[in-house]
């Protein structure tokens, strides 16, 4: 059988910096999972923002 308790991944929000600096209304936010154990770190991916229409710099909150 597999083990159960706290598994290494976790589900963390990324929040699009650029569109924060704007001013602009709404908020461009994307939910992905990480292992906790290889990058313990905050996450930095280019997602794309469909508000601002083009491919921005995401961080990881919380």
């Amino acid at each position: 059988m597999a083990k159960k308790g706290k598994g290494n991944r976790v589900q963390v929000i990324m929040e699009c910096t650029e569109h924060k600096n704007s001013g602009l209304p709404g908020t461009s936010r994307y939910i992905t999972t990480k292992n906790r154990k290889n990058t313990s770190e905050r996450l930095e991916l280019k997602k794309y923002n469909p508000i601002m229409r083009k491919m921005t710099v995401h961080k990881e909150i919380k």
